[in-house]
């Protein structure tokens, strides 16, 4: 890493271990949206990472980001996996926006005086999101949306919807983007979904009916949405793999630490080989993991032919061998493991 990389992530470290790490398991038994804490995360540029400076962003790159993410993560995955999401908004919009859109919404959502939410999925389009049902039809100088969006990070409690609705014909080049205000007319929120995990980060149904958004608020032409929706994506799978990361390294601490101070049979636990083995293992998958997933930063921002299929293989697999070093991580943890 650079110095400024080292920096950032020395920065970062200590912002988790200080505010997030401490509140986390208070925040998810019951059901906070740490929305302070996020604005103090802004305060040290979290906000707008990779967008511009030219309007409030930070303008770091890919990999800055990245390194950053992670770092946070190992305080509290949840909210850093919203502040990516949040992050991955304020991006598109200074990367797609007119002028009078950046200097509008790219200041608020950097220093997190506003909160964006990423409105693709819907009820019956998750995986095939060209598929989506919601629709955009122009009348006068706006448009008029109908339809709704499901498993929205943060919906209710955010005050920016980027939304992907349907202006034009079936498939992917039908599809425009929307800005849409909180208080727009027409725009409402379901129940805050009940969940397994990740109760800091409110999750809700996003309806639209009859909701007006002036035609300035489209973001990039009409028919152009779902490249934006993807391009977005590429590097949210960047930063979601990120959140892995510092999920599975802050667990493989936490093991290490446990079977080093553990004694069974008189001894360590870390003194048996199957033990050291296991450590060793999950080591070496969480350094191949991030290697994968700055490798796909690096080539994302230099806009590489094969950025977004490098993109996704490296959410794939670090994503799923995370998961196998955090479950590894609870079985070494013996009973104390599944106690929270």
């Amino acid at each position: 890493l650079s110095e400024t990389q080292l920096n950032f992530l020395q920065m970062s470290r200590e912002f988790s271990e200080k505010e997030l790490a401490p509140n986390m398991q208070e925040w998810d038994a019951k059901e906070v949206f740490p929305v302070d804490t996020l604005r103090k995360a802004a305060e040290l540029g979290f906000g707008a990472i990779y967008a511009r400076e030219e309007h409030g962003g930070t303008g770091l790159s890919r990999e800055d980001a990245s390194i950053i993410f992670e770092a946070l993560s190992e305080g509290c995955v949840a909210t850093t996996a919203y502040l990516s999401i949040h992050n991955m908004c304020a991006w598109m919009i200074d990367t797609f926006g007119t002028d009078e859109q950046r200097k509008k919404f790219v200041p608020p959502l950097a220093t997190m005086e506003l909160l964006g939410s990423y409105c693709l999925t819907e009820p019956g389009s998750g995986s095939d999101s060209s598929s989506l049902r919601t629709r955009a039809e122009k009348k006068g100088d706006a448009y008029v949306l109908n339809g709704s969006k499901a498993f929205i990070s943060g919906a209710g409690s955010t005050d920016v919807y980027l939304v992907m609705a349907r202006t034009g014909d079936a498939g992917p080049k039908g599809i425009s983007c929307f800005i849409i205000p909180r208080d727009a007319p027409g725009l409402s929120f379901g129940k805050k979904e009940s969940k397994l995990g990740w109760n800091c980060q409110p999750t809700r149904i996003v309806t639209m009916e009859d909701c007006i958004v002036p035609a300035g608020n489209m973001l990039g032409k009409e028919s152009t949405g779902f490249g934006i929706a993807m391009q977005g994506l590429n590097g949210g799978r960047i930063n979601i793999a990120s959140c892995s990361l510092g999920a599975a390294q802050a667990s493989l601490r936490a093991a290490v630490e446990h079977t080093s101070v553990r004694n069974q049979f008189g001894k360590p636990l870390a003194a048996n080989q199957a033990i050291l083995l296991s450590r060793a293992e999950m080591a070496s998958v969480v350094i191949a993991s991030r290697e994968s997933v700055r490798c796909a930063a690096r080539q994302l921002e230099l806009k590489h032919p094969g950025s977004a299929a490098l993109c996704a293989m490296g959410k794939l697999f670090a994503t799923d061998t995370c998961f196998n070093i955090c479950n590894d991580a609870l079985q070494l943890h013996g009973g104390y493991g599944y106690l929270k």
